[in-house]
């Protein structure tokens, strides 16, 4: 996503900034001084709240190990059963992605895809 596309939705250095402050954590990938991809959840919802790559950095494994970062990150909080929204459509990358790293689905609503995932 763009950044006016992230901001549209409410994503911006500033709500990112406030975000860490209080129950939200999040990780960057970095390649040559750039950031190529950032993650974040908050444990107070049990979210996973973001997750974000350059496309020429696709299918190299950061964002599954920024993922995985989160995932176990919310489940060392407490958080036995996470939850992210995505796009509906199912042939979109996004869902592929989160079902092969175990992510279910748990309904639609409001135009977009509710997933899930429990640690036992």
């Amino acid at each position: 996503m763009s950044m006016e596309e992230l901001a549209s939705i409410g994503i911006t250095v500033a709500s990112i900034r406030e975000a860490i402050k209080g129950s939200h954590r999040g990780w960057l990938s970095e390649e040559d001084g750039c950031v190529v991809g950032f993650a974040m959840g908050d444990f107070g919802a049990a979210e996973m709240t973001v997750i974000a790559l350059l496309p020429e950095y696709e299918d190299k494994g950061i964002g599954s190990k920024l993922l995985t970062n989160v995932e176990n990150w919310l489940h060392s909080k407490g958080c036995n059963e996470i939850w992210l929204t995505t796009d509906i459509d199912p042939n979109l990358r996004a869902y592929g992605f989160y079902k092969k790293h175990g992510w279910q689905d748990s309904g639609i609503k409001n135009g977009l895809r509710y997933m899930a995932k429990a640690f036992t």
